[in-house]
């Protein structure tokens, strides 16, 4: 799966990549919030290669894709894709950036293609995410998006040492085609 929009081309992951994304992933503010987080940058190697093998669609994966300039081709981040065993699952979505390329608008750019692919091309029924609601940015972003708060889970699993809390945020693919996205 390559998505090209205005400004970036989402992609695989490649070898050379893994340097930056170690960089961004282990700077503490981007993964405050992220389930993962690479301890070294071996790991991230890793991560990458393991992701060679992942296919779209394929039941029970996440499907990690890079997220990088258009313009230059550099990595500013990545996006992940789970799809559940159930084919007609919910797919759900988590997304890293680095701090740089924050608050500009990349992270909506590149949602908004991944959306429009995995109603479109994937023609999933449901997308969701789940998120700390601490993290105020990505919480405007879901809304933004038009998706809607479903669920709020007080300390439902511990995160880097400590309980915290989880909001999930879900759009249908008749509320994302009746939307100007």
């Amino acid at each position: 799966m390559k998505l090209t929009t205005s400004r970036l081309v989402l992609d695989a992951l490649r070898p050379s990549d893994a340097e930056t994304l170690f960089s961004y992933r282990a700077d503490p503010e981007v993964a405050r919030f992220q389930g993962w987080r690479p301890a070294t940058l071996h790991e991230a190697q890793e991560f990458i290669g393991a992701q060679v093998a992942v296919e779209p669609n394929t039941p029970d994966s996440w499907f990690q894709r890079a997220i990088r300039l258009r313009d230059g081709d550099a990595l500013i981040g990545d996006l992940g894709l789970y799809f559940p065993a159930d084919p007609d699952g919910s797919v759900e979505f988590g997304i890293s950036l680095a701090r740089p390329y924050q608050g500009q608008g990349y992270a909506s750019e590149a949602l908004r293609a991944v959306l429009a692919w995995s109603f479109g091309e994937l023609g999933r029924q449901r997308v969701h995410a789940s998120v700390d609601p601490r993290n105020h940015p990505s919480m405007s972003l879901l809304r933004a998006l038009g998706m809607r708060q479903e669920a709020y889970y007080a300390k439902a699993f511990q995160l880097h040492g400590e309980w915290v809390d989880d909001v999930i945020f879900a759009i249908l693919a008749r509320e994302w085609h009746s939307t100007d996205a």
